[in-house]
């Protein structure tokens, strides 16, 4: 298994900020094809072979993944997919 740990700061309001990660998580769903839905300021993503979350907490926002050994092989187009949203959500 392989992991993907981001963690991003930035100034926006909580209400921007979950608008912002609502964005983003839609942009992954649709060129990844993962279910997500939300746990208080955690969203959860799925689909067979990852899972991971995006925690919101003022001032930060962190994106954890788990790849399984079939999407091994892409972590990096993955990765850099989800600093490219979070470059166009929570760049300054």
């Amino acid at each position: 298994m392989s992991t993907i740990h981001i963690t991003r700061k930035h100034k926006k309001s909580h209400a921007d900020a979950k608008a912002a990660v609502n964005r983003v998580a839609k942009a992954i769903a649709k060129k990844f094809d993962v279910t997500h839905g939300w746990d208080g300021d955690t969203l959860h993503f799925e689909r067979t072979g990852v899972h991971g979350s995006i925690t919101l907490e003022k001032g930060q926002v962190t994106v954890f993944a788990k790849l399984g050994l079939l999407l091994f092989a892409i972590r990096g187009p993955v990765e850099e997919a989800v600093h490219e949203y979070l470059d166009r959500e929570f760049g300054e």
